[in-house]
């Protein structure tokens, strides 16, 4: 019998880096996901295939349950060993999907680009929690790491505050649908960030006195989410930007990029890759297409209100 599983993807607002200390975070699951489709099998198995937003298969292989329930990890096989990863320590939390079976046919499908970091790997983490009925913050803290916003993401269709309390993953639901949504806009900067290389640069880079940093960020993060105005809006953004800045010890984007800009950029996420979010009067598709930039995404059509 065939099951489908489905995840949001996700964009990170304020919190970027901080997250991980216990700050705030503001995060918008966007429409764009992951499907997860299982179907029976045999001879002890997984036949796993993998397809881009284009219709292209990106990863096509076979995963022995042997392999899984050892973790085993042959050489030169970088998305082969992570799937077994993923699936050894979800074997870990519910064994019985290999003690159980005669195997799986499995088939993911991205609804965005692989190369946006939109959450390839968090939506496949929810999906295989949700499939196996296992705790996805715990399956992702034992594969991946990370601060878990990305799977909170995947679970809600509603924008989200998403913290870590004594290191437990706290989510709310928050209201965010002001009247000048027209003027944001969603720009990829056609390059993929490694979010693990950025965190080690955050680690080392982070300031001795955290809780006051914390606590500005989580004043921030209270800005946006009450502003009423695009001024007011704008404002808290630059703020964030300039924090982070000093935190990360580099410029902003836009002061990298997009010096000439008539608006506001702000990163999101790890800083340098993925998308940027742009506070704009007019529709600034002309200017980023003329940078070389032609992925630009109306925040309507990108985010669940």
């Amino acid at each position: 019998m065939k099951k489908t599983f489905y995840s949001n993807g996700k964009l990170l607002i304020t919190g970027e880096y901080l997250v991980l200390d216990g700050a705030k975070a503001f995060a918008l699951p966007t429409k764009m996901g992951q499907n997860l489709i299982i179907e029976e099998g045999s001879n002890k198995e997984i036949i796993w295939k993998s397809y881009d937003a284009d219709g292209s298969i990106w990863f096509e292989g076979t995963l022995l349950f042997s392999d899984i329930s050892k973790e085993f990890n042959p050489e030169n096989e970088p998305v082969k060993n992570t799937l077994t990863t993923i699936l050894h320590e979800a074997f870990k939390l519910n064994p019985d999907f290999i003690l159980n079976s005669d195997g799986y046919t499995i088939t993911t499908e991205l609804g965005f680009p692989k190369s946006w970091g939109l959450g390839t790997s968090s939506t496949l983490i929810n999906n295989i929690a949700q499939w196996l009925q296992i705790d996805a913050f715990t399956l992702l803290k034992n594969s991946f790491g990370g601060s878990g916003y990305d799977i909170a993401c995947a679970q809600n269709d509603s924008p989200i505050v998403y913290q870590l309390e004594q290191g437990n993953p706290t989510v709310e639901k928050v209201f965010f649908n002001p009247d000048f949504t027209d003027n944001l806009y969603f720009v990829y900067l056609n390059k993929k960030q490694s979010s693990k290389s950025a965190i080690a640069a955050y680690n080392m880079n982070k300031k001795n006195n955290l809780p006051r940093t914390i606590a500005l960020n989580d004043l921030i993060t209270s800005e946006v989410l009450n502003a009423t105005t695009i001024q007011s809006f704008t404002a808290a953004i630059q703020k964030h930007e300039v924090q982070m800045s000093i935190i990360l010890e580099t410029q902003t984007i836009k002061e990298s990029l997009f010096p000439d800009f008539n608006g506001v950029i702000k990163s999101l996420g790890a800083w340098g890759g993925d998308f940027v979010m742009v506070i704009s009067e007019d529709n600034p598709k002309d200017y980023f297409v003329s940078k070389g930039y032609e992925t630009i995404i109306p925040y309507n059509e990108m985010i669940w209100s």
